[in-house]
């Protein structure tokens, strides 16, 4: 798929087919998202793969949404906060860009290959540390529903390029 067309065709998927996702198009979709670019090429993500019915219920306890029971697989996306970069004037932490980043290599990967994504940041972080018995230095970002969509391409609705562009002017020196 050329991509343009990927991400046009890319859309937040609520709504998955009960087919199994091959462990071998998960790894696939996990080595283009290797790729994505981060701080100082420190790649301070983590990705924990669920597939298993005893660790998706667990997980699913931590978002109580109804429709991510149909998802056959949850990838939860962790930044490693001893790999993460911290810029020198601030102290900022970019580990949460960077997997952002990664997350977005990741859903465009997965249409790609025909699957859909959602993003899911509204969890109870606590709870998903302890479930995944996470060490301190690996926080979860987000949860990434993986499976084929049982769903359509909804119509996006998209803010006009003038409502968030702005181009400076400079005046001739």
């Amino acid at each position: 798929m050329e991509l343009q067309a990927v991400i046009k065709e890319r859309f937040s998927v609520r709504s998955y087919k009960d087919c199994v996702v091959p462990r071998e198009t998960i790894r696939e979709i996990l080595e283009l998202t290797s790729l994505a670019p981060s701080a100082v090429n420190f790649q301070p993500w983590h990705f924990i793969v669920i597939t298993e019915e005893k660790g998706l219920e667990s997980l699913r306890g931590v978002y109580h949404r109804q429709w991510i029971q149909s998802a056959p697989v949850i990838i939860v996306a962790c930044v490693d906060h001893r790999e993460s970069w911290k810029r020198g004037s601030d102290g900022h932490d970019f580990g949460e860009v960077d997997v952002a980043i990664a997350i977005d290599h990741l859903t465009l990967a997965a249409t790609d290959k025909g699957l859909g994504t959602c993003w899911v940041c509204n969890f109870d972080v606590p709870a998903c540390k302890k479930v995944l018995q996470l060490p301190d230095h690996l926080e979860p970002l987000a949860l990434i529903p993986l499976g084929f969509p049982d769903t359509k391409t909804p119509i996006k609705k998209r803010k006009s390029l003038n409502d968030f562009v702005s181009w400076e002017q400079f005046a001739d020196q």
